[in-house]
């Protein structure tokens, strides 16, 4: 059986998302504990949970501070947060899980079959953690973490050449001749890496406009990267990708 351990500032929150999660019937156990840092600290140190529902926001500090205190981290960890860009962003950069508040029934049930998946597979998340202490630092070197199903990579956002459609998957094209092949649609990407000097030129293809090399007006037109390669360039983004070259 599985322990679920519940960290938030509310009572009346834990109460209900345990609730909740006794309701879908999984061969779970749920332990609505922890209130602050130290508290939630205090409970995963006990309770030596598999997966960890934590508030962002607490009063002595944050979830993040929570998480970084563990330092042998074996559980799967889903941060519950009101409306917070940055800490979203963060949180998804680190290919991490996140509801938003009021929870909702589906979402939790959800993300829930996620967590169980993984544990599952064995696959820890260390590596996630680790990029996520320096994505909650404004101004810090923006770290994407990349999951495979051999491998999770993190890859610093000034690695990446250009990123390429393949149905309902993901190539990515890095500095080193790298490439990384992972199970989400570029259009997730798209709008992750939005106001990050990345620019979606043609349906399949998302460049980072600081490796264009140049744009080469023959075959209809095609914005060549600095590793060589060529991408088309829809005549809807003409306008946008030469703002972007002027802008840098």
């Amino acid at each position: 059986m599985k322990k679920i351990l519940i960290i938030d500032d509310e009572n009346r929150t834990r109460d209900l998302i345990a609730k909740m999660i006794d309701s879908f019937g999984f061969d779970v156990e749920t332990i609505p504990e922890g209130e602050s840092v130290q508290s939630g600290i205090k409970a995963i140190e006990t309770h030596n949970p598999d997966i960890v529902f934590i508030d962002i926001q607490m009063p002595d500090g944050t979830g993040f501070d929570v998480i970084r205190s563990i330092e042998n981290k074996k559980f799967e960890v889903i941060f519950i947060t009101a409306h917070e860009e940055f800490a979203i962003k963060a949180i998804k950069f680190s290919a991490l899980d996140y509801l938003l508040k009021p929870v909702d029934t589906s979402e939790l049930k959800a993300a829930l079959e996620k967590a169980l998946a993984v544990i599952e597979e064995n696959n820890n998340g260390y590596s996630q953690f680790d990029a996520l202490q320096k994505n909650i630092i404004p101004n810090e070197k923006r770290r994407l973490v990349l999951k495979t199903q051999q491998s999770v990579h993190v890859v610093e956002l000034d690695q990446i050449i250009r990123c390429e459609a393949d149905r309902n998957y993901t190539s990515f094209f890095l500095l080193d001749d790298k490439k990384i092949l992972v199970s989400k649609t570029l259009k997730e990407y798209e709008i992750l890496l939005s106001g990050y000097n990345f620019l979606r030129v043609q349906q399949s293809h998302l460049i980072n406009v600081s490796y264009v090399d140049r744009y080469d007006k023959k075959n209809g037109g095609a914005v060549v990267m600095k590793n060589g390669d060529e991408v088309p360039l829809s005549p809807a983004k003409r306008e946008l990708f030469f703002k972007k070259l002027e802008n840098l």
